[in-house]
């Protein structure tokens, strides 16, 4: 599971939160950073040339065109996500976990 909401718009950027599921798709984004806070839980995001382990409080900016994967190392955790209002979840990688109308807290 992945779910995203907006908790609030950043001039052109949006806050999001979602909780993780086991483990996304691998995708990267063209032309945006993407910066990860971990609220509860923790969390990896693997690079194809290894992992990053993040833990509660911890963040991490994925440049943009750096291919990743989060996925889960606890149950259900949650992540605050900042990032361009237009950025899709899967980047360059559309697939079931896709989601491009989310709600707002």
């Amino acid at each position: 599971m992945f779910d995203p909401h907006i908790a609030g718009d950043v001039n052109d950027a949006q806050v999001k939160i979602a909780k993780f599921g086991a483990t996304f798709d691998w995708h990267s984004h063209e032309a945006e950073d993407e910066a990860f806070l971990v609220l509860r839980g923790r969390i990896a995001i693997d690079f194809r040339d290894g992992s990053v382990e993040l833990d509660e409080g911890d963040f991490l900016v994925v440049p943009k065109t750096v291919e990743h994967r989060p996925r889960s190392l606890t149950e259900e955790p949650v992540v605050l996500m900042f990032e361009p209002a237009t950025t899709v979840n899967t980047g360059n990688a559309e697939s079931t976990l896709t989601v491009t109308e989310l709600n707002r807290l």
